[in-house]
């Protein structure tokens, strides 16, 4: 049956275009054939959905994701699509799920993405019949999509099956011509097969997971620039992707990024580099970023994007079990014996190290993505229920202790038992109007299908749209609800060279009705959900009831009134594999 919606206010994802009153017929192909004031209401082979007092959108775009493990046991992929969200990006930060075996690329996730190994591991154990992205792609276009799906090829994925896992973790090894030859012949394979471009990483926080390379840093951080730079050359070359993050300690090379992508007497190569973001522990970074990205688009004719979470940064930790105490030695040293708990817990009680730790902790010129400051951190869940509520420095002066003394304690008495948060950037609504309206970032920085209990933006479409709503209603509008919808569907969509993120005549049907009247459902809440398929292991969600009326994936419904349709992720498929439009 064709479908016609009916009576909704229509958002083209062109920013220029106005929303308006608009009917929509799609095809039982789930292609939009006729947009206007379309009367079908005696036709009986038409599905008609009222949609008065929704708006309809273009399905949301979430262009930086980990969902490389998840996609393969939960092809619905239902935390984001229940949020809107139509079309995803995988093969983020250098590690994509391709080339190797699966224990290689189980420790190159599980770690850093704080993916469950003992969930990962089996899982690829099981499915993992490809080796190359043809196959990789044909394997993931047979399952039951619920949404559509893009990738990068992880340069760490490359590297580690060119020069074998062994030398690829080491500093005094790089790669030879031949290597460097191979994975010039990957890339060009992979951008054949609709890949987007080449994911690498620079950050020392990212390590290897397993029993055999603990500790080591992902491989793409142990190739130098000019190892990389026949790869460089190539997505110059074909108008592909780098997507990168830089060393998030000294920073220094996040210059690497942008002067790769300028075009001053050179063809600019698309470039994307994370992340943007107000930064409690540092303020400094946000206003040098959008500087140093403006002037190399502006003045160095690049082609360069930064990208932007919209709304607060909220992290939950379990004791120590988190990517970020990477970034200071102690915190550091603290992580590498996570296995070895004994130990750590000497290392703890050594009074240099706890001399170490907070002259660390304090120190303000170090670059910094956690504040460190234990006054915004929160105990959420412990076994002493008089420590729930509280922060460290009230307990500290509860108990007549230092802060950093009163913390360490606590970690060596209840470890993971003692759950905390704190948000580390984006906690001035005052200064969300340049964030979003800032030319040269990319609304989207998720991290979905990754650091599971760590945090959860699965909804950070609806908080974008709420919070521009609630300045319209104010009557001091941060953009058009024109523009933030451009901003995060067709904006991405057409950067990314992916045909979706636009509603039109001709074009496939990915679509969300929302509720307006329901935006106060959309808080900074996250609840506890399961992933049945990962044998119900937990993870962080968000919930916002009555604001997602309907998703839409090619014309058919996937998500109504707050539940998925019978079947989904399970039999019929709805989501394609996205080539990169050339």
């Amino acid at each position: 049956m064709n479908t016609l919606i009916k009576n909704g206010l229509f958002y083209s994802g062109n920013r220029n275009e106005k929303a308006s009153q608009q009917d929509l017929l799609i095809n039982e192909n789930g292609e939009i054939i006729e947009i206007g004031s379309i009367d079908l209401t005696q036709n009986a082979t038409t599905q008609i959905i009222d949609a008065k007092g929704k708006w309809i959108l273009p399905g949301f775009i979430d262009s930086h994701t980990h969902y490389d493990a998840e996609i393969l046991a939960s092809p619905g992929l239902k935390e984001s699509a229940r949020h809107g969200v139509t079309s995803i990006i995988l093969g983020s930060c250098s590690v994509s799920a391709i080339y190797n075996t699966p224990e290689d690329t189980s420790d190159s996730f599980t770690r850093v993405e704080a993916i469950p190994r003992e969930v990962m591991l089996p899982l690829l154990q099981k499915v993992k019949t490809w080796n190359s992205p043809k196959e990789w792609k044909n394997y993931i276009n047979q399952l039951p999509l619920g949404i559509n799906v893009a990738s990068f090829v992880g340069h760490s994925d490359m590297r580690m099956k060119v020069m074998g896992i062994d030398r690829s973790l080491s500093h005094s090894e790089k790669a030879t011509k031949q290597e460097k030859q191979s994975m010039n012949l990957m890339l060009n394979e992979a951008l054949d097969e609709g890949f987007l471009g080449l994911s690498t990483m620079d950050n020392p926080w990212d390590k290897m997971d397993g029993d055999r390379y603990w500790s080591h840093k992902t491989p793409s951080f142990y190739s130098s620039w000019k190892e990389r730079k026949s790869l460089i050359e190539i997505l110059r070359k074909r108008d592909a992707i780098l997507q990168g993050a830089p060393n998030l300690v000294t920073r220094f090379n996040a210059l690497n990024y942008m002067l790769a992508s300028s075009g001053l007497f050179r063809k600019p190569l698309k470039t994307t580099m994370i992340a943007m973001m107000d930064l409690i522990g540092d303020r400094y970074i946000y206003p040098i970023l959008a500087f140093a990205s403006r002037a190399i688009n502006v003045l160095g004719k690049a082609n360069f994007r930064m990208q932007s979470p919209p709304c607060p940064f909220t992290v939950y930790y379990d004791g120590v079990d988190s990517v970020m105490f990477e970034e200071f030695p102690s915190g550091e040293a603290l992580r590498h014996l996570a296995k070895e708990i004994d130990t750590r817990n000497e290392l703890i009680n050594d009074e240099q190290f706890r001399a170490n730790f907070k002259k660390e902790i304090k120190n303000k010129f170090a670059p910094k993505v956690w504040h460190k400051d234990l006054s915004k951190s929160t105990i959420i869940a412990c076994p002493d229920a008089s420590m729930i509520g509280k922060n460290f420095y009230e307990l500290a002066e509860e108990k007549n202790q230092h802060p950093v003394d009163l913390f360490l304690d606590t970690i060596i008495q209840y470890d993971k038992q003692m759950r905390w948060t704190t948000t580390i950037a984006n906690d001035r609504k005052e200064k969300y109007k340049r964030l979003y309206n800032f030319p040269y970032n990319l609304i989207s920085f998720s991290d979905a299908g990754a650091h599971l209990n760590n945090m959860a933006f699965y909804n950070f479409p609806l908080k974008m749209i709420k919070n521009v709503q609630e300045s319209i209603d104010k009557g001091q509008p941060i953009m058009s609800m024109e523009k933030c919808v451009w901003r995060l569907t067709k904006e991405q969509a057409d950067w990314f060279g992916l045909d979706c993120g636009h509603l039109a005549k001709g074009k496939v049907a990915d679509l969300v009705l929302i509720n307006p009247k329901n935006f106060h459902t959309v808080t900074e809440e996250i609840q506890l959900g399961t992933i049945q398929e990962f044998g119900n292991h937990e993870r962080l969600v968000n919930r916002n009831d009555g604001v997602v009326s309907r998703v839409m994936v090619a014309g058919k419904t996937i998500f109504e009134k707050d539940v998925f349709v019978d079947g989904y992720g399970k039999a019929t498929k709805y989501g394609r594999f996205l080539e990169k439009v050339i």
